[in-house]
C-alpha cells in the first residue's frame, strides 16, 4: 500500500484564460466598430461561454487534509489490489508546504513528496482526491494544525512491510487512517483481520510467503486503501 501537476488557483486560470480570449478577440471588436454595432453583442456571448467553459473545467483546489488514491507500479501492488478487491493500492495526506501541495505518505519512510512526483509514480497518470465531508467546519486553521501535527509525529518512520499495527512502522493506508483518528477521532473505513482479506488468490499468496514464510499472523489488525475509499466520511473531490 505503499502528481496531478500542480494546479494553479483557479480564479486564477480563468482570469488567464478570460484575458488571452480578450487579446485574441480585439481586432474583431475592433472592426465591429466600423462594420456593425450588432456584433458587439456576439463577441460578449462568445467570451461569456468561453469564461463559463473555463470555469466548469478547472480543477477544484486542494486543501491540507485531502486524501489522494492512486494503483502503484510496485511489485506488491497486484497482490494488494488482489487481497483487497481494490482498484487503488497507494495513498497519501495532501498537505501544503511554502504554498505548494505535496504528498504526506509512507514509502520506504513517511516523508514528503511533491504532488507532480507522486502522480507520476502512478499507473496511467490516474488518480482520485476525496475529502473529509466536514472538512468546512473540521478542517479550519485549528483543525488543520491538529491533523498536521498527528501526521507529522509518524514522519521518518520506516515502511512496514509486514503491515503490522503498530507505530514502529508504518505503512500508506495506516498512517492516513491513525493521522485522523488522533487528530479527531475519526475513522475513516472500517479496520479488519488479515484473515478478512482475499489470501487465496496466487499472487497474493505468494507476497504472503515472501513477506512472513509459513506462520500467517491471521488476526492482525490491518486498514486497506479501499476501506478508506469507500468511507461514508469522505466525498470526491477530482478524480484524473
Amino acid at each position: 500500500m505503499n502528481q496531478q501537476p500542480v494546479h494553479r488557483n483557479p480564479a486564477a486560470r480563468r482570469r488567464g484564460l478570460l484575458l488571452l480570449l480578450c487579446v485574441a478577440a480585439a481586432p474583431v471588436i475592433g472592426t465591429s466598430f466600423t462594420a456593425s454595432a450588432a456584433t458587439a453583442p456576439a463577441a460578449a456571448s462568445a467570451l461569456a461561454t468561453a469564461a463559463s467553459a473555463a470555469a466548469q473545467t478547472a480543477s477544484p483546489a486542494l486543501r491540507d487534509g485531502d486524501i489522494i488514491f492512486h494503483t502503484s507500479r510496485s511489485s506488491q501492488s497486484a497482490a494488494i489490489q488482489r487481497a483487497t478487491h481494490s482498484r487503488y493500492s497507494h495513498m497519501g495526506l495532501i498537505l501544503h508546504r511554502q504554498g505548494q501541495p505535496y504528498v504526506f505518505e509512507a514509502v520506504a519512510t513517511v516523508r514528503f513528496t511533491p504532488l507532480a512526483q507522486w502522480t507520476a509514480r502512478g499507473a496511467g497518470g490516474h488518480y482520485v482526491i476525496k475529502r473529509w465531508r466536514d472538512a468546512d467546519t473540521r478542517l479550519d486553521a485549528a483543525g488543520t494544525t491538529r491533523l498536521r501535527h498527528s501526521a507529522q509525529a509518524l514522519a521518518g518512520k520506516p515502511y512496514d512491510l509486514t503491515f503490522e499495527w503498530s507505530d514502529a512502522r508504518i505503512y500508506c493506508s495506516e498512517l492516513v487512517w491513525k493521522a485522523y483518528e488522533r487528530a479527531f477521532g475519526l475513522k475513516l473505513g472500517e479496520t479488519q483481520r488479515l484473515a478478512d482479506f482475499d489470501l487465496s488468490d496466487p499472487v497474493v499468496a505468494a507476497k504472503l510467503r515472501e513477506r512472513y514464510g509459513a506462520k500467517l499472523p491471521l488476526q492482525e489488525i490491518v486498514i486497506s486503501p479501499q476501506a478508506i475509499f469507500d468511507s461514508a466520511e469522505l466525498v470526491l473531490v477530482s478524480e484524473r
